[in-house]
């Protein structure tokens, strides 16, 4: 017997199909990273209020953590609990952004994106992004995609599929170290 899936599963089906044969490709790099507008949903006491710039959360004189997620993306939604213990530790060291970009890869809506980050109690910074270049500019091949940035500007690593909490650590240390 065969089900019918919906566009919307048929959607998240394949971000989780790409998160997990993408989860082991990160790649290294020393450039610096591109610039984006962020309206704050939450966090304005850590990154500023109304729409900020990526460039002006990395001159906060810290590593920056961006994490690009969508409301609709089961990897994200596994993901973000292990990024706030993480945020929760480390805040102190490292700017954790979550950016969602849900409604661009028609995975969710700006208020599912913030109804997601109130269900799983999620406080570090995050907000959304209407750049129509967003993909291009962070090479955005599937979701979630993390992009680890040094304090001078420099991307580190960026890693497309899900993180632990372990593994976050891990680049964070890597940041710190560089």
């Amino acid at each position: 017997m065969t089900r019918k899936l919906g566009n919307l599963g048929i959607l998240a089906l394949a971000a989780l199909a790409a998160s997990v044969v993408l989860t082991a490709c990160s790649s290294g790099g020393s450039d610096a990273a591109p610039d984006l507008a962020i309206t704050v949903s939450q966090g304005a006491d850590v990154i500023g209020e109304g729409e900020v710039t990526l460039a002006g959360i990395v001159d906060g004189g810290k590593p920056v953590v961006v994490n690009f997620w969508a409301a609709l993306c089961a990897p994200c939604r596994l993901e973000m609990p292990d990024f706030q213990r993480v945020h929760d530790a480390r805040a102190d060291e490292v700017t954790i952004v979550g950016v969602d970009i849900g409604p661009q890869w028609r995975l969710g809506t700006r208020e599912q994106g913030e109804a997601l980050l109130a269900e799983l109690g999620i406080t570090y910074p995050a907000g959304i992004t209407s750049d129509p270049d967003v993909n291009t500019k962070f090479s955005i091949l599937g979701m979630p995609t993390t992009v680890f940035i040094y304090a001078d500007g420099r991307v580190l690593r960026t890693w497309t599929g899900a993180l632990n909490e372990d593994k976050v650590n891990g680049f964070i240390d890597e940041l710190l170290a560089g």
